[in-house]
């Protein structure tokens, strides 16, 4: 592991921190003044630089938030916590708000800094592994089951020249894998022309994709080429198809089965060596049934059918994918990329994705834009996300013992908060799912159980775990940052220690 770089001009907090840190087998670096770190890094190889950096706000010769935003320039991935004995405002925010890990006031409780300090290796750990699996992420993310079949399938089909059959949910990747098809395809040096049929009006669609002579209708001064001839001798991939006009289906078929058109207003017929690959939304078996899709249409382009999964059928790709897009995303506008939290991707896994992959894409842009610190927690995500926390996504959340949901996997963290009570209590407790989507009727089903069981204190026991969960979360709010739990939740912070202690949450 890399050491962790100490800055202060304080020979004496340099020591202390140092000897905790040992302690803990954690290498340490230490500089008197900013001047000098700056130096070091810009003569440090990549190997040999921080792992993170603690360093004093108030300094001569430069002062900390400089320092900060220099260092961030140069190195925006290196977790940079600020400390100082001037604990205003002013200083935490600009802390913050020049991309700050954390700010830690002086005179501080040892055993709490370095338990900071520790949380900060351990979060630049995870984004270095992140980041290394994204340098060498392919052009396609999915470690899903659901997925793999896909890649084998594109993996078959690379010597191939056979017309595909790409289905799925709008923004489920179509285009992507009909991408990665031709790239491995002995047509990979050919043109990838993409069309959407559904986009283009209906008196249109027939000149996009055919082309049209001089003169064929009002407004067409010159020859144009259409889209079969623009991508001659590669892959054309005809996206929605399943929304094609019926007479413009005739003609289609005719292309896959000789090769030949003709352009709008042509008399020649014009040959275009193309391999075709159409996707759809759709159920296109029944539109055939419906009359809105020819049926030996369909079997010319069904010849060999490739399934796209839904988002919400590879939640475990949900991860690599959101940090992806956050990456992606932090490129196209020139910003320093976010990082997620644990508890932050918790809830996008269970959220249905009605809009699949492009719907995540589009919140990681949002997030980019909108999310107010470098690290996106759960309160940051978009509001299409949290309204749909109770309704759509319901079966994947799991009940708190004592009411209230949360993701499932994150409650068993906190079990050891219930209260013990009998059995019939327990399971009688639980509510169905349609009592929990307010905490009220919970609470209430909760009691009724309670009381109707008999078990003694019904009134402390319920706001003993009432009270552990709401300083719980909390703390998870501010990312274990007492005072200002304390602040959120509008009590003191003697209350909060206190309450800490009482309920055993140390």
């Amino acid at each position: 592991m890399k050491p962790i770089w100490i800055v202060d001009d304080d020979q004496s907090i340099r020591f202390v921190l140092e000897k905790a840190l040992l302690r803990e087998h954690l290498p340490t670096r230490s500089f008197s003044n900013s001047r000098d770190v700056l130096a070091a890094l810009n003569s440090a190889a990549d190997d040999e630089g921080p792992q993170i950096l603690v360093s004093d706000i108030r300094m001569p010769g430069g002062s900390g938030l400089e320092l900060l935003e220099k260092v961030k320039a140069k190195h925006p991935g290196l977790p940079v916590i600020n400390m100082t004995a001037f604990s205003d405002l002013d200083s935490a925010v600009s802390a913050f708000q020049g991309g700050a890990f954390e700010y830690l006031p002086k005179p501080f409780d040892l055993p709490k800094a370095v338990e900071l300090i520790r949380r900060a290796v351990e979060e630049s750990q995870r984004e270095e592994v992140a980041e290394e699996r994204m340098g060498d992420a392919p052009e396609m993310l999915g470690q899903a089951p659901a997925m793999q079949d896909v890649f084998r399938a594109i993996g078959r089909l690379s010597q191939s020249n056979v017309t595909v059959m790409i289905t799925g949910e709008s923004g489920s990747g179509k285009e992507l894998v009909a991408r990665a098809l031709h790239k491995h395809s002995p047509r990979a040096s050919g043109p990838f022309v993409a069309i959407n049929t559904a986009a283009i009006p209906k008196d249109l669609l027939e000149s996009e994709l055919f082309g049209h002579e001089r003169g064929a209708f009002t407004g067409a001064q010159t020859m144009r080429r259409g889209r079969f001839e623009q991508a001659d001798g590669g892959t054309l991939f005809l996206d929605e198809i399943g929304d094609m006009p019926f007479e413009l289906q005739t003609r289609l078929l005719r292309v896959l089965s000789d090769g030949h058109f003709y352009r709008v207003g042509g008399h020649s017929a014009v040959k275009a060596n193309v391999r075709v690959i159409a996707a759809t939304h759709q159920d296109l078996e029944q539109r055939v049934k419906d009359g809105a899709f020819r049926e030996d249409l369909f079997h010319r382009l069904n010849v060999i059918r490739l399934r796209l999964p839904a988002l919400r059928e590879r939640k475990e790709d949900i991860s690599v994918l959101t940090r992806h897009f956050l990456q992606q995303s932090a490129q196209q506008l020139g910003v320093e990329p976010k990082r997620i939290s644990d508890a932050a991707l918790a809830w996008l896994e269970v959220f249905n994705f009605p809009g699949n992959v492009r719907q995540l894409e589009n919140i990681c842009h949002w997030l980019t834009v909108m999310a107010p610190a470098q690290m996106v927690e759960a309160k940051d995500l978009p509001p299409e996300v949290g309204v749909s926390l109770t309704e759509p996504v319901a079966q994947s959340l799991v009940p708190f013992v004592g009411g209230g949901l949360a993701p499932a996997g994150t409650a068993p963290a906190h079990a050891a908060l219930a209260t013990t009570v009998p059995a019939t209590a327990q399971v009688a407790s639980v509510p169905s799912m349609g009592a929990l989507a307010g905490w009220e009727s919970a609470l209430e089903a909760e009691a009724i159980a309670l009381l109707g069981a008999g078990s003694p204190d019904v009134w402390d026991a319920l706001t003993h775990r009432f009270e552990s969960r709401l300083i719980l979360a909390a703390l998870s709010n501010t990312k274990g940052r007492r005072i200002e739990a304390a602040q959120k939740l509008g009590i003191g912070r003697n209350t909060i220690t206190r309450k800490i202690q009482e309920l055993g949450l140390e």
